[in-house]
């Protein structure tokens, strides 16, 4: 996974940014049928 946010997410030049692309695609990868930003939160 880290491999991955490092390629996809490597182009943003803020760390947080980054930090938070991360997070983001972890939440994508949950159980569940909704993927807003609300419950990955």
């Amino acid at each position: 996974m880290e491999a991955f946010a490092a390629q996809m997410l490597g182009s943003l030049a803020r760390r947080d940014q980054r930090v938070k692309g991360e997070l983001y695609l972890r939440g994508l990868m949950l159980d569940g049928k909704r993927k807003s930003m609300q419950p990955m939160a």
